[in-house]
């Protein structure tokens, strides 16, 4: 008896289902080799071959000479199938152990385990020896009944109608706030510059130049300390804050319990910030009954969140589009599948309709006119005409005669067909293409990985600055007080000159953090 081994190549380059019917022809002629299967999807092939004749790297080489690029993965235990089952039936431990002990010994098996309290089996086998329907049949013949674990087919956990909704909502929150905040901003910018222009035109004292300013509506003062402006600011950025920020307020949260600082810290650090420091000093300026209204950054959380939730909102649109696609592939795949069991000469013996998940590599799989194809695999017998569009686009229906491929989830047409698995369950060209999409969305673009790594860096060091500039300034302060004096306009004399430099310290470092914080490296 000859030895058969069997080994994957990795193979690149194929790009449609000729490439494959080449490699597969032209390396079935060689010496040694038993049988090749070739998976475009997975761009992986499968080779049988004889150890004595030829060995993979040569078979890799044989690829490499058709076109292709080949390498041979080495440790490919994904030839495992897995098969979960729900065992009814069993009364206590040593049905457990009847059912695991019987299956170790079953040819084919390689790991199994039963759970009495969950009424489930999960099982390893080696596909090549044993199938689905062997194991489910060895655990009926002992007298438990078994079903497959059912799968949810709805894709379910692609669906992003509620981040959607909820991405929605909080833009729509922040913009409903933040167009009145830009108005004010806009408006005292106008007014500011007439100022200036006033103040070039006629000497003006600073005592007109304060009574000129504080005769605008906005500068006018509710009370001592509290001017329109801030108030209405102040009123208009506590929803946003609450209400626009709440989900990244929770998404920071998670990330500091992991000891990362990631884009969603940044924000929630910079607002909070800006919104904290803001309310503060209107307080203090009440408290003084300050005759200057202080500058507060009431404006940045309410454009922040705005600009921020509009991005996550068309990111999970966008991410929307592509679970729907595909949630339509995975609708596609067929249910159902009639196995059948032929005779001598091709003689129909007997047939069973079993779940797709059963199918087994080498069964001889019934479709019917007007059926899907269960399972990749290669036609044994009749003529038909497939329409094979959901994978190749082409709307005219392709010849099928004996040795031609077909694909799951494609519609047999007009014939009847008998055909032989070659790929079954997460091996189909159907559930390659779902996998890949799949992955496509849970990974993240390069760009976003960058970015939060630099967030991770950045959030410390700009915390770092804006801390450092907090001790300079009093350090400059105490050393030399008119620097302080010089920049800090307006403050009250009646307080002592500590608690101006201290305050002028504090007002430094707080407009560093809100001014650096990466509002354009989120946004971006």
């Amino acid at each position: 008896t000859k030895t058969i081994s069997k080994c994957y190549v990795q193979v690149t380059g194929m790009t449609c289902a000729s490439c494959v019917a080449n490699i597969e022809r032209n390396l079935r002629r060689e010496d040694g080799i038993h049988s090749i299967l070739v998976a475009l999807m997975a761009g992986k092939a499968e080779v049988r071959y004889n150890p004595a004749v030829i060995h993979p790297s040569a078979i890799a080489e044989l690829i490499r000479e058709l076109g292709f690029g080949a390498t041979v993965m080495e440790n490919c235990g994904e030839g495992d199938g897995i098969l979960e089952l729900v065992v009814r039936g069993m009364t206590c431990a040593s049905c457990v152990h009847k059912i695991e002990s019987t299956l170790m010994k079953t040819n084919g098996v390689l790991y199994c385990s039963v759970a009495l309290a969950t009424n489930k089996a999960h099982i390893k086998y080696d596909p090549e020896i044993i199938g689905p329907r062997d194991v489910i049949q060895v655990i009926q013949d002992l007298g438990f009944a078994t079903s497959l674990v059912k799968k949810d087919r709805s894709a379910s956990h692609l669906d992003h109608k509620q981040e959607i909704r909820q991405w929605k909502r909080s833009f729509v929150v922040s913009l409903i706030f933040c167009i009145p905040v830009m108005g004010l901003m806009i408006y005292m910018m106008v007014m500011d510059s007439q100022l200036a222009d006033a103040h070039a035109h006629h000497n003006m004292s600073s005592e007109e130049m304060e009574a000129l300013h504080s005769s605008m509506v906005l500068e006018y003062q509710l009370l001592p300390g509290l001017s329109v402006m801030n108030f209405l600011s102040f009123l208009l950025c506590v929803p946003v804050q609450m209400f626009g920020g709440w989900h990244f307020y929770i998404q920071a949260y998670k990330a500091l319990k992991h000891k990362t600082a990631n884009m969603d810290v940044l924000i929630v650090l910079a607002t909070t910030i800006a919104f904290a420091y803001s309310f503060v000093i209107l307080l203090v300026a009440m408290a003084e009954k300050a005759k200057v209204n202080p500058v507060t950054f009431f404006d940045t959380p309410p454009m922040l969140f705005v600009f921020i939730s509009l991005g996550r909102w068309l990111e999970h649109v966008a991410k929307g589009k592509t679970s729907e696609a595909l949630a339509r592939l995975i609708s596609l795949q067929a249910t159902e599948a009639t196995i059948v069991t032929l005779g001598p000469d091709n003689v129909l013996l007997s047939e069973e309709q079993v779940d797709v998940e059963l199918v087994q590599r080498g069964d001889i799989v019934k479709v019917i006119p007007g059926g899907k194809f269960p399972v990749d695999g290669r036609v044994i017998e009749g003529h038909s005409m497939v329409d094979e569009s959901l994978i190749t686009g082409e709307a005219m229906p392709v010849t099928k005669k004996p040795g031609n491929t077909v694909i799951a989830g494609s519609i047999n047409q007009n014939g009847s067909l008998l055909i032989s698995a070659t790929h079954v369950g997460a091996d189909t060209t159907l559930s390659q293409i779902v996998k890949l999409v799949e992955e496509a969305q849970t990974s993240k673009a390069p760009i976003q990985q960058f970015a939060d790594k630099l967030s991770g860096y950045f959030v410390p060091s700009i915390v770092a600055v804006s801390v450092i500039t907090l001790f300079a300034w009093i350090i400059i302060g105490f050393v030399d007080f008119e620097i302080v004096e010089k920049y800090f306009l307006g403050y009250n004399k009646s307080i002592s000159a500590a608690e101006v430099i201290i305050r002028f310290a504090f007002q430094a470092s707080i407009t560093v953090l809100c001014i650096a914080c990466p509002c354009s490296l989120g946004l971006a």
